[in-house]
């Protein structure tokens, strides 16, 4: 297995010289570098080396007892204890208060590293978000400490066998014990980290729905269930008959333990209710926004580490008496490569970055985080998917076996395109709630923020390419038009055909814009006496820049032709 490589001049520039986080932060550049280079090392060293071990031992069940792989344990502990767990939440809670941009870079270094150890510690941090954001005082002070500490875990707990992305089916039920607890019973399916053997006691998140609850998502309720009992003081007692009645075999990330959970087979398994009845779904979208951020970040990530090692290896590997970084074919794949990983990096922290700006007032942003998450979820798992099919490509005969471990990329992102709502139901969600309901209000505002850095002179000197951007910004006004007339017909059929092409130009544009943000940030500091070394990497951010234009808004062109050009009513058409 190559070795782990980050490239933290990428992180650092888009941070600090492009969005300039430390303006807005109670630390200082120093020691925000700080952090995020000592994560890095304890990344490198602990968690790195599990990647190929864990995906080879993979996760068990035997006689109802779940095993992760053993080479997790360690750098699992070693996470909780040296407070890397507790990065960027408030010392209210125990946390290392840092920017929500550095703590994106962060869980994109971890997730880099290997996504299924991550996932782990991330499924509890969406859990406790849920719990600190709608619980009780009393089940935040008696989940939260616990679960910052790394003694108990947590997940969600939505699908259902015969509820895939149609939650609103579920059946799992939740009778009132009269005593304020209630008496769950159903089984839940795919529950990413569900049980295993890193936590004392993990605390389920699960939707169900309570007696007489209206049909459909509207009739769910939002229910805190541990897999141990506890007492009031936080002591787990007996097991609350809660089991894994399965373990599911996959294509990638198999040290996650992805478990089939039975609640209440002996009826027996209790929960409290956590936020307000018939709010459950609402209050679960906290931790799903969380996790479709995550699915971005775990597309993005494994993007810029296939990379890196693309970069090793294309440098070393010599065909025809020279390295194959200088045959033409190899580099028009390396600097696409580079050009996407590196815009995805860009979009990822930019829009931690908005989380930070709505933390100090300004509620402007909230609109435009709700606007990127599902871009963020969708383009960025999809293209980090195309990039490490590309890092196998580039490897040839050894990127299609396991001894580099570049194939394990592909394996391991796959599924972000999936879970947390598959790509197809984010792009519905971005095309009919994100742009058509407040009739393309925040589209339209994040255009403008466009076409603002359109003007800027150093923007000039990019001349063809942002025309191309321009011509872009006018072609969305088109394609809302086109969805507009579809919609006063009733015609939503058509408009949901073309929602992922409609997802995947705005995704094409909005990563064009902040690689435009970049190169001209890189121009000014050549222009004010950038030393050589750093005159060589300013240089490839205008490369990157220049070659998403060339290589990847250009695929906007076709995007459009589909939608405006097209029969767009499949309804005849058979399958």
């Amino acid at each position: 297995m190559a070795q782990f490589r980050t490239d933290l001049r990428d992180i650092y520039f888009n941070l600090f010289e492009v969005l300039k986080i430390q303006d807005h932060s109670a630390l200082g550049e120093n020691d925000l570098k700080e952090i995020i280079t000592e994560y890095n090392k304890f990344i490198a060293n602990e968690v790195y080396p599990t990647r190929t071990i864990g995906d080879h031992e993979g996760v068990h069940l035997k006689d109802g007892v779940v095993t992760t792989p053993k080479c997790f344990r360690d750098p699992h502990k070693k996470f909780y204890e040296n407070g890397w767990y507790t990065l960027g939440y408030s010392e209210d809670v125990g946390g290392m208060p840092a920017p929500h941009s550095v703590s994106f870079a962060c869980q994109s270094i971890s997730n880099s590293a290997n996504v299924a150890w991550s996932m782990y510690y991330g499924l509890t941090k969406g859990a406790m978000d849920v719990i600190l954001a709608v619980g009780s005082e009393e089940q935040r002070s008696l989940f939260v400490p616990k679960m910052m500490t790394g003694e108990w875990g947590g997940t969600m707990c939505l699908t259902e066998p015969g509820a895939g992305s149609d939650v609103g089916a579920a059946t799992t039920t939740a009778t009132p014990n009269g005593d304020g607890t209630f008496k769950i019973k159903g089984v839940k399916i795919f529950i990413s980290s569900g049980d295993n053997d890193l936590y004392d006691n993990i605390v389920h998140l699960v939707l169900a729905k309570t007696p007489g609850a209206p049909q459909g998502t509207k009739g769910l309720s939002l229910f805190i269930v541990p897999k141990l009992k506890i007492d009031k003081q936080g002591n787990s007692l007996a097991a609350n008959d809660v089991r894994c009645t399965k373990i599911e075999e996959k294509m990638g990330i198999h040290g996650q333990a992805t478990c089939e959970l039975t609640f209440g087979a002996n009826g027996n398994c209790e929960g409290v209710l956590i936020g307000k009845e018939f709010e459950g779904m609402q209050n679960m979208f906290i931790m799903m926004n969380h996790a479709r951020l995550l699915c971005g970040i775990q597309g993005e990530s494994q993007a810029n580490l296939a990379l890196q090692l693309s970069e090793q290896y294309v440098n070393e590997r010599v065909q025809f008496g020279k390295e194959i970084a200088h045959h033409p074919d190899v580099k028009r794949m390396m600097l696409k490569m580079r050009a996407m990983s590196r815009g995805m990096r860009s979009l990822v922290l930019y829009t931690g970055d908005l989380f930070d700006q709505m933390h100090h007032g300004n509620a402007e942003v909230e609109n435009e985080i709700a606007f990127l998450t599902p871009i963020c979820k969708s383009f960025c798992s999809d293209e980090g998917f195309q990039v490490a099919v590309d890092a196998i490509q580039v490897h040839g005969g050894y990127g299609f076996c396991s001894e580099y471990g570049i194939e394990q990329f592909a394996r391991d992102t796959k599924i972000a395109t999936i879970y947390e709502g598959t790509n197809g139901i984010q792009a519905i969600d971005f095309t009919m709630r994100k742009v058509l309901k407040d009739n393309a209000k925040t589209l339209l505002a994040v255009g403008a923020k466009i076409q603002k850095t359109l003007a800027m002179p150093e923007a000039q000197e990019f001349k063809n390419e942002c025309e191309y951007i321009a011509k872009n910004l006018q072609k969305t006004q088109e394609l809302l038009t086109n969805f507009a007339d579809h919609m006063k017909k009733q015609n939503t059929d058509a408009v949901l055909t073309h929602a992922t092409s409609f997802l995947n130009f705005v995704g094409n544009l909005i990563v064009s814009w902040r690689l435009l943000a970049s190169a001209i940030e890189a121009k000014k500091k050549m222009a004010s006496g950038a030393n050589s070394e750093e005159t060589l990497y300013y240089q490839s951010k205008i490369v990157d820049f220049k070659i998403f234009v060339q290589h990847y808004l250009t695929r906007n062109a076709s995007l459009a032709q589909q939608v405006l050009n097209f029969d767009n009513d499949l309804s005849h058409l058979k399958v």
